[in-house]
């Protein structure tokens, strides 16, 4: 340009001049090479608003996006490309959210897993059932990346600790107290009814909450039963099966770090639930995914903001840049 044109501002990918001699007003087009769509799609930025402001319609944002997800890797051969296993804590929060696959009459789980301390995601999937056989490719795949859990904190399902006792024999099972507690209010109608209300407050009070290790279980059981029992065979088969599954319920208290309840990860399932309703289910097997392996990255590599006290050091880092390897 000469210096006879003035810049005037930007008009989506042409700049706009004016020019002093003939006092009118021009653009010049520099062409249209659209940057990176995936991540604002993951952050819920609808196709059509991608498209308005990338100069594309609503079916070519999504035909970009939809490229874009085919082209990432996945997220397990992420970590096994960049990370460091031994700058994981290996204390893994587990769960399985169900999502809406065309084709498929329920929904089907989405397993993942976030290291606790560092809050990073180091493998993840979608599977058909939630069965031992599920978890058992799942924890394989965190074997085969050198991930070894010292405990797996999760909710009581049915053929997790199998899986967990034969791929990693040595790991501990924490079941998500909240959760337990949660089931024995349904059964016991606590919320409705007053019949067991006491029992079930004490219950809470001795055995789950003002408790440092085992002993003061065992101790806490034996009030609940002289207190509250009687003869009532219902109590005594819930306070029988705590005493039987006392280690996979307070194993956190020999586990320094150890949460006794899967928080974090509810926290990380209501966020995705939330882009959930927008998609309104997949259409494919492959897609639903190429979706979710997308929503592992990006929450790996996002800034993490409003950690709670504990976490407080996380905010302003991506958890990807805790585990990474330090030649990486």
């Amino acid at each position: 340009m000469s210096q006879n044109t003035v810049k005037k501002g930007q008009q989506g990918h042409a700049s706009k001049y004016f020019c002093k001699i003939c006092k009118r007003f021009f653009s010049i087009y520099h062409g249209f090479d659209p940057g990176v769509l995936w991540i604002e799609h993951i952050d819920g930025v609808p196709f059509r608003k991608l498209g308005n402001e990338n100069d594309l319609g609503g079916a070519q944002a999504y035909n970009r996006v939809t490229s874009e997800l085919a082209s990432l890797p996945n997220n397990t051969e992420l970590t096994k490309a960049l990370c460091d296993p031994n700058r994981f804590c290996r204390i893994l929060i587990l769960d399985g959210k169900y999502v809406a696959v065309k084709g498929f009459n329920q929904k089907i789980p989405f397993i993942y897993g976030i290291d606790y301390l560092t809050h990073d995601i180091p493998c993840g999937d979608l599977f058909v059932s939630e069965d031992e056989m599920a978890f058992s490719v799942f924890f394989g795949r965190l074997k085969a990346l050198g991930y070894f859990p010292k405990v797996v904190v999760a909710d009581d399902r049915a053929g997790l600790k199998q899986a967990l006792n034969k791929v990693f024999p040595y790991a501990k099972l924490q079941l998500c107290q909240n959760h337990y507690l949660e089931n024995l209010r349904r059964l016991l109608k606590v919320r409705t009814e007053e019949r067991y209300q006491h029992f079930f407050n004490s219950l809470r009070l001795h055995v789950f909450k003002e408790v440092e290790h085992e002993q003061q279980v065992i101790f806490g059981l034996k009030h609940v039963m002289q207190k509250h029992v009687g003869g009532n065979p219902l109590l005594q088969n819930i306070l029988s099966e705590i005493y039987q599954r006392k280690e996979d319920l307070f194993n956190y208290l020999n586990i320094w770090d150890c949460p006794n309840n899967t928080n974090l990860i509810e926290l990380y399932n209501s966020h995705l639930n939330g882009r959930l309703k927008t998609i309104k289910g997949f259409q494919s097997f492959e897609s639903a995914r190429l979706w979710l392996n997308a929503y592992l990255i990006r929450r790996r590599t996002k800034p993490l903001t409003d950690c709670e006290p504990k976490f407080k050091r996380l905010n302003k880092h991506a958890s990807l840049e805790l585990t990474i390897s330090m030649g990486g």
